[in-house]
C-alpha cells in the first residue's frame, strides 16, 4: 500500500528524461527542416536569377539579331523567330531537289550573313552564354513519286538529305576566311542536325506545307537550362 507512491515518483523521474528527449528530437528535426528550406530556397532564387538572366540575354539577342538583319531578311526570303532561330525558307534558293550542294545563290548569302552572324554571338556580351549553334536541316515528307510521303523509306531518305546538307552547309560557312579568327571557338559551339520530315510545317487547314517545310534554321542554344539542372542536383 505505501509502495505505490515510490513507484509514482519513480515513473516521473523516468519520464522527465524522456520528455527532455522528445524535445531535443524535436529540436533536431526542425533545424533539419529549416535547413533543408534554406536550401530549396537558395536553389529557388538562384533558378529565379538564372531566368531573369536568361531572359535579359535572350531577349538582348533578339535585338540585336533584329537590328543587324532587318533589311536583308526579306531579300534573303529568310525569318527571324522570338526563339532566336532564322529560318532560310526558300528551297529553291538553298539546294537543288535531291542535292547537298549548296546552290550559288545560298551561298552568296551565306558569305554575307554567317560573319555577320558569327560576329554578334561571339562578341563579349554574348560569347558565355552560348552553348550550342545549331545548323538544322528539314524537309517535308515526301520523297519521290514512286516513294508514299511518310513512310519509313521516305522519312530515311530525308534524313540521309538533311543530313548531308547540313554536313554542307557546316563545311562552306567554317572555311569562310572571315570567321577564321573564330574557328577555334565554332569548333566548340557549331553543330551540324539533319531533321528530316521530324519538325514539319502546316498550313492553317492542318495540312503540311511541303515548301516551307523545306528549310534550312540557324538556331542558338544558351547555358541556363544545364545551370538550372546543376543547382537542382546540388539541391537533392
Amino acid at each position: 500500500m505505501f509502495g505505490h507512491p515510490r513507484d509514482s515518483e519513480g515513473q516521473e523521474d523516468h519520464w522527465i528524461p524522456l520528455s527532455d528527449l522528445m524535445t531535443g528530437l524535436m529540436m533536431v528535426f526542425l533545424l533539419v527542416a529549416a535547413s533543408y528550406m534554406t536550401d530549396m530556397e537558395i536553389a529557388n532564387y538562384k533558378i529565379r536569377k538564372i531566368a531573369v538572366r536568361y531572359s535579359e540575354v535572350h531577349d538582348a539577342l533578339y535585338r540585336d539579331l533584329a537590328r543587324e538583319f532587318r533589311n536583308d531578311l526579306p531579300r534573303w526570303g529568310a525569318e527571324l523567330h522570338r526563339d532566336l532561330s532564322i529560318r532560310f525558307r526558300e528551297p529553291d534558293v538553298l539546294f537543288t531537289t535531291g542535292s547537298d550542294a549548296l546552290n550559288p545563290r545560298f551561298k552568296a548569302i551565306l558569305d554575307n550573313f554567317f560573319p555577320r552572324y558569327i560576329a554578334i554571338l561571339d562578341s563579349k556580351k554574348y560569347r558565355h552564354s552560348i552553348t550550342e549553334i545549331r545548323i538544322e536541316g528539314h524537309t517535308s515528307s515526301f520523297w519521290n513519286k514512286g516513294t508514299p510521303p511518310n513512310s519509313d523509306a521516305a522519312y530515311f531518305n530525308n534524313m540521309a538529305l538533311s543530313q548531308a546538307r547540313t554536313r554542307s552547309t557546316l563545311l562552306y560557312v567554317m572555311e569562310l576566311p572571315a570567321v577564321s579568327g573564330e574557328r577555334p571557338w565554332l569548333k566548340r559551339v557549331l553543330t551540324a542536325n539533319g531533321l528530316s520530315s521530324s519538325r514539319l510545317i502546316y498550313r492553317s487547314d492542318g495540312r503540311e506545307d511541303p515548301v516551307r517545310s523545306q528549310r534550312v534554321e540557324f538556331r542558338v542554344k544558351t547555358d541556363a537550362a544545364s545551370r538550372i539542372a546543376r543547382i537542382i542536383e546540388v539541391a537533392k
